[in-house]
């Protein structure tokens, strides 16, 4: 994409995303809560582990690495909760529990793939102006 220098030239400039109100975007809307679900760090990144195929538990720890087991279990049962995760325990020993994207996890996973490929690309020219940012400010100082 060619930058511009004029943000008003971008698609969908000057149009409010959902969630505002007269203007404002409420503290008391519930997308807050359900967006503060979804887009959470580990709920991100359990939801894209899970758009590739179900995981045991053990499996989506190591493939979701830096996940602590106390925040997987609470994101997994936020998910769950919120209807975007389904677990499937089978009465096993050891117990067996699968989690699945259900329908409403691979529609919001199918918008968060776009947002997703975008940081995808864009993460690594993010960070290094980052970087320089820094290091220019350090060298002002």
């Amino acid at each position: 994409m060619e930058e511009s220098d004029d943000y008003r030239d971008f698609p969908g400039y000057g149009v409010p995303l959902p969630g505002f109100t007269d203007g404002v975007l409420p503290s008391s809307c519930p997308t807050r809560t359900v967006l503060d679900h979804i887009t959470s760090k580990w709920g991100v990144l359990i939801l894209s582990a899970l758009t590739v195929k179900p995981r045991r538990w053990g499996e989506l720890r190591r493939v979701v690495q830096g996940v602590s087991e106390k925040m997987l279990a609470q994101t997994l049962r936020t998910l769950e909760a919120d209807g975007f995760v389904h677990r499937a325990a089978q009465a096993t020993i050891p117990p067996r529990v699968d989690y699945s994207l259900t329908a409403r996890g691979i529609e919001v996973a199918d918008r968060l793939r776009p947002l997703m490929q975008w940081i995808a690309d864009n993460s690594y020219e993010i960070l290094e102006g980052q970087d320089a940012d820094r290091r220019e400010h350090v060298e002002v100082s």
